[in-house]
């Protein structure tokens, strides 16, 4: 028997049992994509994002490079390719956001949807401090020669200190670090704002706020398997291409026709994401490659000059052979080698090294190093550098803005769903939304900020995703159960999906996802988080220990992203209990309306509300897709 929206309200839902069936013989006013390669290429710019170029080549070169990849692809079937399969079915067929659609299944379960948008505002916060360092970047860039091209460009050369920190570094290190984050040597000092990255982010913001308002046509674009820290990485980065657990895959999937094959789009959005995670992997390896490559050779130029200044010196047993200065890098590695102990540390003393180009290839490869310190010292290499450089941080930009789009639709679209008064002022809310994100993120742009951004990289998402992923995986597959959903799947496509994905849902998905979290949570304990510092004096990074503030902070986040699944669980539990004692009112004498009076009530309200993806509604908050009229 059909419940009556009364009665969904009240909450009035048997222990153990979910809401009504997902599929309602009631047509569904909710606005349509233009098309399906609107859709298509939304769900793609989400998921292709900053991760594709930095993130995911850095694990594979730090992880074995195949052995890491073929961990990777096991993962996408056995986690990712499902649970996205599930995100945009249930999204399609419910046809609302993250929030609406847990509390449509089980009121009880709607701080699922609730702890998907706290997740989704961390990675918001800090997502757009990093385009707001590629802005810095590309502003830079309309200069030439660049100003990370040598220490000469890059130097206040009043402070003689600074001459040794870049020479002993490099041009584009010293200017990463001492120019664009003027960062501070740990996470306990502060050192105040940086004025120009607080106005990168102000802009960065504003870009945010301007396309949510106006709205966009499209924001698409074309032996390590024994180490449980890299499958936890090789997950982490399975979650983060697809978007798993950050409502987006459900926002936008809520806009499709009720028929629409979604089986097909999640496979061809997985097998998209994948190739580009693959081929940005051979693009970043060629040009490290190059960089490398010239790298080692000045340093053979350089150490071979040095050596022949200083022959007389060197044992007679260790003496370089007459053509030395025409030596490669392999044959100057090999005669390095070669040198006894004490020879090799007289040399070291005078900075004279060994050159390979494995070594070059490790420095500046982790995270944002690879992408400001590694990218740009390799674009100063090339001919024309300033026009390759801009090429590359517009493409940072727009790589960075269709996901954070993406991030703002997983929190603006649950929330408008959820609270119908906001509907109403939804350009308000968009603005206070990007404003109060604006003021937040100055945590970032402190000269310290840096070290921010890496603690909520790595943690304030990372475990809650997995927490909110699994619980979206229990719900639908045994509190509202796994055939019962695909038989809806099957009303939907007109045929059953694979039985294959009951048994991915209900045991191999969900262990693997429990046995992951388990793991990061041993690790935790085992290991005192650390992060990576600027030592001033020695011009490297150093490993230091979080103090203890910045370790409650970083577990704070932890269970912040997780805590209202439990808090709106037991709140139910509460609202239930005291409507059965009749003691809650507004729950124990819910009147029940009849057919005639809901169906008056849904025209006015659909009178009253404008379509959240009407082309000429300017100021909604949401997509801008062209509205169709469909009876499903």
């Amino acid at each position: 028997m059909e419940k009556s929206k009364a009665d969904l309200e009240s909450g009035a839902t048997p222990e153990g049992e979910s809401n009504q069936d997902l599929l309602s013989e009631e047509p569904d006013s909710r606005p349509a994509w233009g098309s399906k390669a609107q859709y298509i290429l939304a769900q793609v710019g989400f998921s292709v994002g900053l991760g594709n170029v930095w993130r995911f080549p850095y694990l594979c070169h730090q992880n074995g490079g195949g052995a890491f990849l073929l961990l990777y692809f096991v993962l996408l079937f056995v986690i990712g390719i499902p649970l996205f399969f599930l995100e945009l079915a249930a999204g399609q067929i419910i046809r609302q956001g993250s929030i609406g659609v847990w509390k449509y299944i089980n009121p009880r379960l709607v701080g699922i949807g609730f702890a998907s948008c706290v997740v989704c505002s961390f990675v918001a916060l800090y997502y757009n401090v990093i385009i707001a360092w590629s802005l810095f970047y590309l502003f830079n860039s309309f200069q030439s020669p660049l100003p990370w091209n040598s220490c000469s460009e890059t130097l206040d050369q009043t402070i003689p200190a600074n001459e040794t920190e870049c020479e002993r570094s490099s041009p584009t290190t010293y200017f990463w670090y001492r120019n664009a984050l003027d960062v501070t040597d740990s996470i306990g000092e502060s050192g105040g704002l940086n004025p120009a990255l607080t106005g990168c982010l102000f802009a960065a913001w504003a870009l945010v706020c301007l396309a949510m308002i106006k709205g966009i046509k499209s924001s698409g674009k074309l032996s390590i398997w024994g180490d449980m820290q890299v499958w936890r990485q090789a997950a982490t980065q399975v979650f983060f291409a697809l978007g798993l657990g950050f409502g987006t895959i459900i926002a936008y999937s809520s806009y499709n026709p009720r028929h629409n094959n979604c089986h097909f789009d999640g496979l061809l959005v997985s097998g998209v994401n994948f190739l580009t995670s693959v081929l940005a992997t051979l693009v970043v390896f060629a040009v490290l490659g190059f960089r490398a490559n010239a790298i080692t050779k000045h340093c053979v130029e350089r150490n071979t000059k040095a050596v022949l200044l200083m022959m007389d010196t060197l044992p007679a047993e260790t003496l370089p052979p007459g053509n030395f200065s025409d030596f490669s890098a392999a044959q100057y590695s090999a005669w390095y080698r070669g040198l006894t102990n004490d020879t090799e540390k007289q040399l070291q003393a005078w900075g004279i090294g060994d050159c390979r180009m494995e070594d070059e290839m490790n420095k500046g490869v982790e995270g944002t190093g690879l992408a400001f310190i590694a990218f740009t010292e390799a674009m100063n290499l090339f001919p024309t550098a300033p026009f390759w450089s801009m090429l590359f941080f517009f493409m940072l930009l727009n790589l960075g803005l269709s996901t954070m789009l993406g991030n703002m639709q997983g929190i603006i679209t649950p929330l408008l769903d959820n609270f119908h008064s906001l509907q109403r002022r939804r350009t308000t809310f968009t603005v206070l939304c990007c404003v109060l994100g604006f003021l937040l993120g100055l945590v970032f742009v402190q000269r310290s900020g840096s070290y921010f951004v890496a603690m909520f990289d790595d943690y304030s998402a990372t475990l809650p995703l997995l927490v909110v992923v699994a619980c979206e995986a229990f719900a639908m597959a045994w509190i509202y159960g796994a055939d019962r959903f695909l038989s809806d799947i099957e009303a939907v496509l007109g045929w059953r999906p694979w039985r294959i994905y009951k048994y991915m849902w209900r045991y191999v998905s969900l262990g693997s996802m429990l046995c992951l979290l388990l793991a990061s949570l041993v690790h935790m304990c085992l290991k005192w988080p650390t992060y990576q510092a600027w030592n001033r004096q020695e011009a490297a990074k150093q490993g230091l220990d979080y103090p203890p503030w910045a370790l409650g902070l970083l577990i704070s986040l932890i269970a912040l992203g997780a805590l209202p699944i439990p808090v709106m669980f037991f709140r139910r539990l509460l609202m239930e209990n005291f409507a059965r004692r009749g003691s809650w009112p507004r729950l124990a004498a819910a009147p029940v309306p009849t057919e005639e009076k809901e169906e008056e009530e849904e025209k006015e309200e659909e009178e009253e509300k404008e379509s959240p993806a009407d082309p000429d509604h300017q100021g909604n908050g949401y997509l801008l897709v062209q509205t169709e009229d469909r009876q499903d």
